[in-house]
């Protein structure tokens, strides 16, 4: 039997619509402190959504783009939260996980959830390097994704009609192919 002590990446969506900071309980209990709370009357409220934001252009179907950071700008506003490392000048390297930030927007609703991670996306500023926020503001704003009218295979089926919604609001010399 396997135990396994760690929290998954995706942990802030549960804290978000458990209002628990599981880092923290994980941290008392090793220090051997017992839970403040049972587990079975944690009542998820909401909902909540998570977007990795990576170092990736979604343009040359997500190939790695390390470099620096030349702007970091982060979004905020009530339910938003931005977990990262990274700052102006910071140095994505191609040696490691292209990760910059996971974002995690909360809302009463999914709709508000949402709207409000839609909302985060477009005010996140990075440049110096290519991410995949130009992509994650697509899939939130699909039709499809939106009505919970998805599978997994949402990418392979619109991700030629991304590309062609990146084209048309990009300048010409950035324009790429469907087949890039």
């Amino acid at each position: 039997m396997e135990m396994n002590t760690r929290l998954q990446v995706e942990h802030p969506v549960t804290e978000m619509v458990c209002n628990y900071d599981l880092v923290e309980l994980q941290l008392r209990v090793a220090a051997g402190e017992h839970l403040p709370i049972e587990a079975d009357l944690v009542e998820p409220y909401g909902w909540a959504i998570e977007c990795r934001i990576n170092a990736e252009d979604p343009a040359m179907s997500f190939i790695p783009c390390p470099g620096r950071i030349e702007k970091y700008l982060v979004p905020g506003g009530p339910w938003v939260r931005v977990d990262s490392a990274a700052y102006q000048d910071y140095l994505i390297s191609s040696n490691y996980d292209s990760m910059v930030a996971k974002l995690i927007a909360w809302g009463r609703t999914r709709d508000e959830a949402l709207d409000r991670m839609s909302a985060a996306l477009r005010e996140y500023e990075i440049k110096g390097i290519e991410t995949t926020i130009p992509f994650h503001i697509y899939v939130m704003s699909h039709p499809d994704f939106r009505s919970g009218n998805f599978s997994t295979s949402f990418v392979d089926k619109h991700f030629a009609a991304f590309l062609k919604d990146l084209n048309d609001n990009l300048p010409v010399e950035k324009a790429v192919s469907a087949t890039s």
